[in-house]
């Protein structure tokens, strides 16, 4: 072998490894994105549940014959 031949195969050795690495830190930040993805569903998921709790209290105050009389009375005295 020639001394060119030998550099072409050190040079395509290490690029063969720069790709294992690459794939490899790939991997690894696929999965550190799919945990942050996954926290944030639930923090919306939980936002939403508050969320639709609240609704729910406001849909009661609202329909209340209370709230409907005080809304009466306030637009009589305007």
């Amino acid at each position: 072998m020639n001394l060119t031949a030998i550099i072409i195969i050190a040079i395509i050795c290490s690029m063969i490894v720069t790709l294992v690495k690459t794939f490899k830190k790939g991997d690894q930040v696929s999965k550190l994105t799919q945990a942050k993805i996954s926290d944030y569903e639930s923090n919306v998921e939980q936002k939403l549940i508050a969320m639709q709790e609240r609704i729910e209290v406001l849909e009661k105050i609202v329909t209340d014959e209370k709230y409907h009389l005080n809304k009466a009375f306030s637009d009589l005295k305007d």
